[in-house]
C-alpha cells in the first residue's frame, strides 16, 4: 500500500456524495455486468452463487463507485470471499486478520450467507425485504447491498484500522456512496420463517417421526433446522436437571401440539 494510494482513496472517501439519481445508474450498470459474465447467477433471482461472484460484485463496485481506489491499495490475495451455508442471522460479515507486528500482511475476508438469500424471494415473503435500509425487490438487489455494506467495512479497516457500521463515519460513507438508509440485514431468517410459516418457535411443544418412531419434545433453537429435545434417560444433562437427547428436524417436518393434548 503506498502513501499516494492511501491518499488517494481517502480523499475520495472523505469528500464524495454520490446523488440518487448516479447511484442507480451505477447500481444498474453492475446488475447487468454480473447477469451477463457470470456463469452462476443467470437471473436476478438466482439459484446458486460462488465466491467469484462475490469478488466480481466488489470489483466492480471499487472501479465504478470508488475508482478502483480500493483495489490499489489492497493487494488481492489480501482479500478473500466466502459463501456461507451456517450463517442464519447476518446476511453478511466482513472478518480483519491481523499480523501483529506486520501491518502489510493485513487481509480480509467476506462473507454473504446463502442460507438467508435463498429463504428470500419465492414468491411467499410474508413481509418486504430490506437490506441496508434499502427497498429489495430480487435477490440481486439484496446481494449488491449486502457486498456495498461489508466493502464499507473494508474501506475503514484500510484507512482507519477498525470499523462499527452503527457509528457516525460509517453510516455517512455508506448513504454517500451508496444511499444506505440503515446499517443491518434485514432479510427473512430461518428462525422467523418458521415462525410465521410452521409456527415453530423456542419452547414450542412438537411431534415429529423418526426412522418410523413418533418422538414428542420442544423446540430449543431454529436455524437451518430446528433443534428439538425430547425426554431421554440416556441423554445429556439439562440446567432444568432434565435429560434430553437433541434431535435436528426440517421445521415443515414438525407438528406443533397443544400443551392439553394427549401425548401420543
Amino acid at each position: 500500500m503506498t502513501a499516494r494510494a492511501t491518499s488517494d482513496l481517502s480523499r475520495i472517501v472523505e469528500t464524495r456524495a454520490l446523488e440518487a439519481e448516479t447511484v442507480a445508474a451505477l447500481n444498474h450498470q453492475i446488475h447487468g455486468h454480473l447477469l451477463a459474465v457470470s456463469p452462476n447467477l443467470g437471473t436476478a433471482n438466482f439459484t446458486t452463487i460462488q465466491s467469484a461472484d462475490l469478488r466480481c460484485l466488489f470489483d466492480q463496485c471499487d472501479r465504478l463507485f470508488f475508482d478502483a481506489a480500493i483495489g490499489a491499495n489492497l493487494d488481492r490475495a489480501a482479500l478473500s470471499f466466502r459463501v456461507s451455508q451456517r450463517m442464519t442471522s447476518a446476511g453478511g460479515k466482513t472478518v480483519r486478520f491481523v499480523t501483529r507486528g506486520r501491518p502489510d500482511q493485513t487481509r480480509y475476508e467476506i462473507s454473504v450467507s446463502a442460507t438467508l438469500l435463498f429463504q428470500c424471494f419465492n414468491g411467499d415473503d410474508h413481509r418486504p425485504i430490506f437490506v441496508s435500509g434499502v427497498s429489495c425487490a430480487t435477490r440481486l438487489d439484496a446481494l449488491q447491498r449486502i457486498v456495498e455494506h461489508e466493502l464499507v467495512h473494508v474501506v475503514e479497516g484500510m484507512l482507519w484500522e477498525r470499523s462499527n457500521c452503527s457509528a457516525t463515519r460509517f453510516r455517512s460513507i455508506a448513504a454517500r456512496f451508496f444511499g444506505h438508509r440503515g446499517s443491518t440485514h434485514a432479510l427473512i431468517t430461518p428462525r422467523e420463517h418458521a415462525a410465521v410459516r410452521f409456527g415453530i418457535q423456542p419452547g414450542v411443544r412438537v411431534r415429529f417421526v423418526l426412522d418410523g418412531v413418533r418422538r414428542i419434545g420442544f423446540v430449543n433453537r431454529v436455524t437451518r433446522r430446528a433443534s428439538v429435545l425430547v425426554t431421554d434417560a440416556r441423554g445429556s444433562l439439562f440446567t432444568d436437571g432434565q435429560r434430553y437427547a437433541t434431535y435436528y428436524v426440517p421445521v415443515e417436518q414438525l407438528e406443533t401440539i397443544k400443551t392439553d393434548q394427549a401425548e401420543h
